[in-house]
């Protein structure tokens, strides 16, 4: 955790574009790649029109593939049978989810076989041949940093389950991240997805797989969050608040797809595939102050000396801005923050007590987990889960 105890390395987007209008740039940014791109997209064309517009100015030959709710398995097979027929390259354009999907897409296109065949838990676990499809993400909501991390989560309904598909190459050759893009996004899924940026910031920092430069994102994008996801919710049209998410979003995705997360994204995997409904941030959310509270319980209680006891007073001073400040009254501020932006709870997803046993059996093996700073028990999860209800 600490500079000099482990090794590590990075790996990112081949390039980032950032700032406001930065939708207007993409003809150029994309000038050399071919000529004929599917745009995978969310279920409503009016918010993609204005990029498909640049796109086709420039003499771009643009087809869509739309992408309704979190991406199952049968329907990136489906894009991946679109994206075969012929298409020089992919641009991924919406929330966390539909890029998910393009990333999947993407990489799929140039392998032999079926999505199924590549994924972990359920599938075949084939490792994939190599390269796909070069892909452009660009995202319309702030908080799942999807544009810059290399894999994608795909909910297979048959087992009850979210599973990942992961390579290399499912980086992005390109992200572009316009924080216009993410005004007109509805208040409620602002929240959600803001505390799931807020988490992916988190989660990274006190993760016992931590590097320094993931700790220098997250020291950035923290501070970030807490100033701005307030303001962003409020719809007051305020610009800097809106570019302070966006950025936060995207230090998150660099931040989770070099250290990994923790005990929230373990669990809100395996609950977003019994429960498909539940969006994923919403979820995140509804988890973030009660992981935080069990995990700073643990350490205090079993781990007196373990390193992270530091990492949790310097999130305290992020959160709070100050020297002095008390993880006590930091975690106070999420929970304010999640009653205030009327985060639903577990339970308005489905959950109840009898489905505890399959979500922690489901959450101990999540690959997740392996980020948590100390290790949790059973009765630790449940709790967390009961706390979230």
């Amino acid at each position: 955790m600490e500079a000099g105890e482990n090794r590590f390395e990075f790996a990112t987007a081949g390039r980032i574009a950032f700032g406001w209008d930065q939708l207007d740039v993409l003809p150029d940014l994309v000038a050399s790649h071919g000529e004929r791109v599917l745009v995978v997209c969310g279920s409503k064309l009016g918010r993609v029109q204005p990029c498909l517009d640049r796109l086709k100015a420039q003499g771009k030959a643009v087809a869509c593939f739309q992408v309704r709710g979190e991406p199952s398995i049968e329907q990136v097979q489906e894009g991946v049978l679109r994206a075969r027929e012929g298409f020089d390259w992919l641009l991924g354009f919406g929330g966390g989810s539909v890029i998910d999907a393009a990333k999947a897409i993407a990489i799929m296109a140039r392998q032999s076989g079926e999505v199924s065949d590549h994924l972990e838990l359920v599938g075949g676990g084939k490792p994939l041949e190599g390269p796909g499809l070069p892909l452009v993400a660009v995202p319309t909501t702030a908080g799942t940093g999807s544009e810059v991390t290399r894999n994608a989560v795909l909910t297979s309904h048959e087992h009850r389950l979210k599973v990942s598909m992961r390579h290399p190459s499912m980086l992005p050759t390109l992200a572009l991240v316009d924080p216009a893009l993410t005004v007109s996004c509805p208040p409620a899924l602002a929240a959600c997805t803001g505390l799931d940026a807020l988490t992916q910031l988190i989660e990274p920092f006190i993760s016992c797989k931590a590097n320094p430069l993931t700790d220098a994102f997250c020291r950035q994008g923290i501070p970030l969050v807490v100033r701005s996801i307030r303001r962003v919710h409020a719809q007051d049209g305020d610009r800097k608040a809106f570019a302070d998410m966006a950025l936060a979003s995207l230090l998150g995705g660099l931040a989770l797809a070099n250290a990994g997360l923790g005990a929230v994204h373990g669990i809100a995997g395996p609950f977003g595939g019994m429960f498909a409904e539940a969006p994923h941030g919403a979820v995140c959310a509804a988890l973030l102050p009660a992981s935080l509270e069990i995990n700073h319980r643990v350490l205090r209680e079993r781990y007196p000396q373990h390193p992270c006891h530091l990492r949790f007073e310097e999130l305290a001073g992020l959160m709070l801005q100050s020297p002095d400040a008390r993880f006590e009254d930091a975690l106070d501020w999420v929970r304010e923050t999640v009653e205030q932006l009327k985060i639903p709870s577990l339970s308005s997803h489905g959950m109840t007590s009898d489905a505890l046993s399959e979500l922690l059996g489901k959450a101990e093996q999540a690959s997740s987990m392996k980020g948590n700073p100390v290790p949790l028990s059973t009765d630790e999860l449940c709790s967390m889960v009961n706390m979230a209800m």
